[in-house]
């Protein structure tokens, strides 16, 4: 009886292991709700219309931490059988105070927790574009460890005078504005953000300054634009007592402009630090992802009081004017105390994030592993080959392998925090098994010109490497971003050492990794796979099968 119990506790705890992949997860399958499915799905709601432009005008009120504003947003209908209910997004605790069609024609709406259903009196054609006005008004949420939690910062500089700004990604735009809170609907006209604040500060956002209108009750309306389209939770205000210097970078789409947004008493020290940063960032990105791609909006930098995200051509920026992410390098090199991890990382984003954007959050590793691998090619580009597998590696630490990368489809859930390092290790892991670095090059430039300001599935872009690399990747990728396991290869060495036997375990059936190994300038490039193949050593090659080489190229286990 003793035995039958354990061996059904066995089997139990084996069916907890397995996930809805088959295979790697530890942690168990989460619940969804409705609500879930409202944020994160191309509900009936939505799929109908397409977002053009949003116009948004907000008024923070500082010491009540309230916040006033419309939104204007410019639609076209998709198709003429849809229902006659627009979903909007606006999450408590803020309300939507009314709703006007084209100026004139004011709209019923309803609430469903943080979705609002707006009813048109009448069907519109296919085809038709119309502004529809979202007034709004409330106490939003605030962030309360920001960047990593989103809403309104309410903060004070060093001299004790406001300072506000906004973070949402994940969390979601409509934590502060009224929109379409879908990653796959960028307003493709781009959006101006009007800011009215009080006349002591000065207000930053994306793109442009368009106008600074001073107002009678002793405020000021700050109107920014982008041209470009933009995630809707790129677009930001920054408000506090900034003053702004420039300059500019020779990129290979001509002058880009390059603008700074400082506290006034940071000023002389960012003219000493920022520049400089910024252009070896350029220079090394130009090269690997080709240009810069929102030339027309320009560069920035504008300082904030948590540590930076990457807004789109406003990069906040918050990590005390000094190297490494706030004095720590990640990787425990010393390689990531060269450079400024926050101005290479969230300018990272401004190709993978902003210019490619996953329709669905839970693709959010293609944001993520490819940026946090531009940390590794940065180190490339300005420190060598060498130094940039050394950097890789050592971020591998970070790695826990506790659920896989990629969640639930469809609920607005984020995956595992290894999208950062276990992503970028993937990354690498390709680019070595590729093993042409020009062929690399322009494939990572090939997907910024072929997806350019699009959003993308993970298919798309899988496919696109593998189509480019001339081999089937996407095994490869199932294994690091679905599953927890790290592949292993086995090496079994004959007594006189004159052959050896591999193969892989630990893998999902059909995982079908090359490696390319190296002794020198020699090398060869070995096809493992479940079932064992042999291979004859000659004077040299055993070498090439010595197990710290091997991992350190590849994010595998090895054992002989």
């Amino acid at each position: 009886m003793l035995k039958i119990s354990s061996l059904l506790i066995i089997v139990f705890f084996l069916i907890l292991s397995v996930t809805d992949y088959g295979y790697g997860q530890t942690a168990q399958p989460k619940s969804f709700t409705h609500a879930d499915t409202l944020r994160g799905s191309i509900t009936a709601e939505r799929a109908w219309w397409d977002v053009l432009r949003y116009d948004i005008v907000v008024e923070p009120d500082f010491n009540a931490k309230t916040t006033s504003g419309e939104n204007t947003m410019t639609y076209k209908v998709l198709n003429s059988s849809h229902p006659d209910v627009m979903q909007i997004d606006l999450q408590v605790p803020l309300n939507i105070d009314s709703v006007i069609l084209n100026g004139k024609q004011r709209l019923d709406y309803e609430r469903e927790g943080n979705a609002w259903h707006v009813m048109f009196r009448d069907r519109q054609k296919e085809g038709t574009v119309s502004k529809l006005s979202i007034f709004f008004s409330g106490k939003p949420r605030e962030g309360i460890r920001p960047p990593w939690d989103g809403g309104w910062t309410f903060a004070r500089d060093s001299l004790n005078r406001p300072w506000m700004t906004v973070t949402c990604q994940g969390l979601g735009a409509s934590v502060w504005y009224p929109c379409k809170d879908h990653q796959s609907d960028e307003p493709d006209q781009g959006a101006s953000l009007t800011m009215i604040v009080p006349d002591t500060l000065v207000a930053v956002a994306n793109g442009r300054l368009k106008s600074v209108v001073k107002n009678s009750n002793a405020t000021t309306s700050y109107k920014w634009e982008v041209v470009n389209p933009i995630n809707n939770y790129d677009i930001i205000p920054y408000i506090g007592k900034y003053v702004h210097f420039d300059g500019s970078y020779a990129g290979e789409k001509g002058k880009l402009d390059l603008n700074y947004w400082v506290l006034d008493y940071n000023l002389e020290k960012a003219k000493g630090y920022m520049p400089g940063e910024v252009q070896r960032m350029l220079k090394a990105f130009e090269y690997w992802f080709g240009p810069y791609p929102f030339y027309e909006d320009g560069y920035k930098l504008v300082d904030v009081p948590h540590t930076g995200m990457e807004h789109q051509s406003a990069v906040a920026y918050g990590n005390w004017y000094k190297p490494g992410y706030r004095l720590r390098d990640g990787s425990g090199t010393g390689l990531g105390l060269k450079w400024d991890f926050i101005i290479v990382h969230e300018s990272g984003h401004e190709w993978f994030g902003n210019n490619i954007t996953s329709k669905d959050l839970a693709d959010m590793w293609i944001h993520e592993s490819f940026t946090n691998y531009s940390e590794t090619l940065y180190v490339d580009f300005h420190f060598g080959k060498s130094a940039g597998n050394d950097y890789n590696t050592g971020i591998r630490k970070g790695i826990k392998n506790e659920n896989p990368i990629i969640p639930a489809y469809n609920v607005n859930e984020e995956g595992s925090g290894d999208m950062y390092p276990k992503g970028g290790n993937m990354l690498q892991t390709i680019r070595h098994s590729i093993d042409n670095d020009d062929l690399f090059r322009n494939i990572l430039r090939g997907l910024n010109k072929t997806f350019y300001h699009q959003t993308v599935t993970a298919d798309q872009i899988e496919n696109y490497i593998s189509e480019n690399a001339g081999f089937n990747y996407l095994p490869v990728f199932e294994q690091y971003l679905k599953t927890t396991l790290v592949p292993q290869l086995i090496l079994n060495f004959s007594k006189d050492g004159s052959e050896v036997m591999y193969r892989w375990t630990n893998c999902i059936p059909g995982f079908n990794l090359p490696l390319v190994l190296k002794n020198g300038n020699k090398k060869i490039k070995i096809y493992p796979a479940e079932k064992a193949k042999t291979m004859k050593l000659s004077k040299g090659v055993k070498a090439m099968f010595d197990k710290d080489s091997i991992v350190k190229m590849y994010y595998i286990l090895v054992s002989s």
